[in-house]
């Protein structure tokens, strides 16, 4: 084969593509540079990577792009490679990939922000200035657009209050949003405040709110719930960058699944709003990729891939209350929905697989539709496994679990020993708590309705004993073989709790 050789305006394009790609503001640390770069750089964020990570693949072009716009703010955003640099990474305590660190002076801290872009630059941003910022004439409108959510407090002395509640509040939060102060007469004049007042400034839904209550006695605590209510969005799109500022709102969580691609997505959004902005007080409304998050809405009991739905979820007690699929998603449909879910009116909708038509096994196979059946039997100790068919120390587990109940077979009337798939079955309201790891143990003792948390090792031995300890019934009982005690004694002295996050 004849290899044709480049034209000299290809070769200038190819060479010039070629610098395109290799340029980048990141920069590349390595062992005989880091200290130096590091250490006496005031902040700088500092990805630790492997080549061979699909987290950091995935990161890379927003980490590039924040970097770009960082550059303008003079932060400095580098990488290192763990693959060639492992002697670095290992001195540095990295365990996992991708770890953002921030360092200010030599000086880390875990990186706590979002992995995209705009969340990234935020956070940096907010690294980069002190707690509270002075507001003059000259930097307020900067400071108002440098982030979604700003918050400024107008005084006429930084004594007076609300000033010494909101510079503590500042120091809390930080991390979270951007507080300035301003005293300065003119800046009040400029946006009509008449002090002492504290106004947030939102790139989203109302730009402009000030704090509606009496403000010379208003606590921290006042502030951050104010603050948080409104950092979220009337509607927003939800995913596993900003879940967590759902999910530790006290607030139930509703949702809409939407196709991305839809040509009516826009229009489904724009008709679920209203009823958002009505119970805001009670409920926060987010629309999430039902492509991307498939698994996420069977979790939440809506069984068909139809879009869009709509469903509520309880986040504290798990519970999931789902709009009936073949009803249209719309602002009278949602609207009334929401309605009865605040009034109270609706029913969980408990998922759960069919009843075993028999039980062969020693381990009972428990589902949700018989939970309160089963476990509530004021006549019998239970011993309950919550586990997930995917989880690897739970099928290390089964073994050992199978042995013990086979202990006590011969006293099923007195004790069950039981598991449940917890990922395809709800548990009901009456239940006192919620599984967040696998496996997870309780006990019921008879004629009570509290659990026990089993916090011991995975060892039969331990098993058994926790289980003669906190028995009320008696249970005499077929001891098993010392040699096979001590075979699983020691094949399941510590078994982890494995955690899995639809989001």
């Amino acid at each position: 084969m004849r290899l044709s050789i480049l034209s000299p305006a290809l070769a200038v394009a190819f060479a010039a593509y070629a610098t395109a790609q290799d340029a980048s503001d990141v920069l590349t640390l390595t062992a005989s540079d880091f200290s130096a770069k590091v250490d006496n750089e005031p902040l700088i964020l500092v990805e630790f990577f492997a080549p061979w990570c699909g987290h950091c693949k995935a990161l890379a072009p927003h980490y590039e792009e924040a970097a770009t716009a960082l550059k303008e703010k003079d932060i400095k955003v580098a990488k290192v490679d763990c693959v060639d640099q492992a002697d670095l990474c290992q001195a540095n305590g990295i365990q996992g990939y991708p770890t953002l660190r921030v360092y200010k002076n030599g000086t880390p801290s875990e990186y706590q922000g979002p992995r995209k872009a705009d969340g990234i630059i935020s956070y940096m941003i907010k690294q980069s200035l002190p707690a509270v910022t002075e507001i003059t004439l000259s930097n307020i409108a900067e400071f108002k657009a440098a982030d979604k959510f700003v918050a400024i407090a107008y005084v006429s002395s930084t004594t007076d209050a609300p000033a010494p509640a909101f510079s503590a509040l500042a120091e809390a939060h930080r991390d979270d949003f951007l507080f300035g102060l301003s005293t300065d007469q003119d800046v009040m004049a400029a946006e009509t405040v008449t002090p002492p007042a504290v106004v947030v400034y939102r790139s989203f839904d109302e730009p402009r709110t000030t704090y509606p209550y009496p403000i010379t006695d208003a606590k921290v605590e006042d502030f951050e719930i104010w603050m948080g209510d409104l950092s979220i969005p009337v509607i927003d799109e939800v995913s596993s960058d900003n879940y967590a500022v759902y999910a530790s709102s006290a607030k139930p969580l509703a949702y809409v699944f939407l196709d991305p691609t839809a040509a009516d997505k826009d229009e489904v959004i724009a008709s679920v709003r209203p009823v958002a902005e009505e119970f805001k007080s009670k409920v926060n409304f987010v629309w999430i990729d039902a492509i991307k998050f498939g698994d996420h809405a069977k979790a939440l009991n809506l069984q068909e891939p139809k879009w869009p739905s709509f469903v509520i979820q309880d986040l504290e007690k798990q519970l999931k209350y789902p709009l009936d699929q073949n009803k249209e998603v719309t602002t009278e449909s949602v609207k009334a929905w929401t309605e009865q879910y605040v009034a109270g009116e609706l029913k969980p909708e408990l998922k759960s697989q069919p009843v075993p038509e028999s039980q062969d096994e020693s381990v009972y196979n428990l589902v949700g539709k018989e939970f309160e059946e089963v476990v509530f039997d004021d006549s019998k100790d239970v011993f309950v496994e919550f586990y997930a068919s995917w989880c690897g120390h739970c099928k290390r587990l089964k073994p050992t679990w199978d042995l013990l109940a086979d202990k006590y077979a011969n006293v099923k009337d007195k004790l069950v020993v039981a598991k449940m798939e917890a990922t395809e079955n709800d548990l009901p309201p009456s239940v006192p708590f919620r599984v967040a790891g696998f496996p997870t143990l309780k006990f019921k003792p008879a004629g009570s309705r509290d659990f026990l948390d089993y916090e011991g090792d995975r060892s039969l031995e331990s098993l058994v004993a926790f289980v003669e300890e906190h028995a009320k019934n008696s249970l005499a009982s077929v001891v098993l073989e010392g040699e096979a005690q001590a075979h699983f004694s020691a094949g399941n002295a510590s078994v982890p709790v494995e955690k899995h996050d639809e989001l």
